[in-house]
């Protein structure tokens, strides 16, 4: 399988320090967003104690020839920045997003992972689809209302999350697959982009015929322009072959 990638984060123009991190490990077929948390201390850090757990959990199983067990790995993670909370932050705790995802290439297909909101989309043949479910309250609000219960969604707390790594309840992680075909293109990123940039603008970059790494960085470019209020970060995977 044949891929192009590119990766590319930005501190933006209101936040004073970037608390964005990404894993780009083309050797690894694998690829992550982690957005530390805003309002908690050492969100950089719970997001670099992320990424680079992830990294040591990926590189351990190339090294045994084995695929990686997402599900496995995050507990990994979410472990380790739990051990971090510990020593930095006992009262409050630390948190982070993690969007991950790899790429078997014996049967051709994307696994991913998701903790918080933080995003992965596929955009195959003029179409984009979101392949994640922010864990957000307001999401979790519809699922009760789905459900019949009658519960009331305070504005404030639309987008508070619900879920993230660095919890000491189980995260309970789901990993879904999806085949892959020439020509996809999959987009992981943070917030930072995906709230100031709407789907239909992500689709028309993807569509346009351009290195990803010149997409990304349109995507990003956006954003700012947008305000750019948060950090914006992104890994963009093109399947040019099979």
């Amino acid at each position: 399988m044949q891929l192009s990638t590119a990766a590319q984060t930005d501190i933006g123009l209101i936040r004073s320090e970037n608390e964005d991190r990404l894993l780009c490990a083309d050797d690894l077929r694998l690829y992550a967003v982690a957005d530390g948390i805003g309002g908690l201390p050492g969100g950089a850090e719970a997001a670099s104690t992320a990424i680079a757990a992830l990294l040591k959990e990926g590189r351990a199983a190339h090294d045994r020839g084995k695929s990686l067990n997402l599900v496995q790995a995050l507990e990994s993670v979410n472990d380790a920045v739990l051990r971090l909370s510990a020593k930095m932050a006992p009262d409050t705790g630390l948190g982070t997003t993690l969007c991950v995802f790899t790429i078997v290439e014996k049967d051709r297909r994307l696994h991913l992972a998701n903790v918080g909101d933080s995003r992965c989309y596929l955009f195959r043949e003029g179409r984009l689809q979101q392949l994640t479910e922010d864990d957000t309250v307001e999401n979790e609000v519809l699922r009760r209302r789905a459900n019949g219960e009658d519960v009331i969604l305070e504005d404030r707390y639309r987008n508070a999350l619900t879920r993230c790594i660095g919890q000491p309840m189980p995260l309970d992680v789901q990993v879904v697959a999806h085949d892959l075909k020439k020509g996809d293109q999959i987009l992981v990123c943070s917030d930072g982009i995906s709230r100031l940039v709407n789907d239909s603008e992500i689709a028309r970059r993807l569509a346009a015929a351009l290195a990803p790494a010149a997409v990304l960085a349109s995507l990003v470019e956006e954003a700012l322009a947008r305000g750019g209020n948060d950090n914006a970060t992104g890994v963009l995977v093109r399947v040019d072959a099979v």
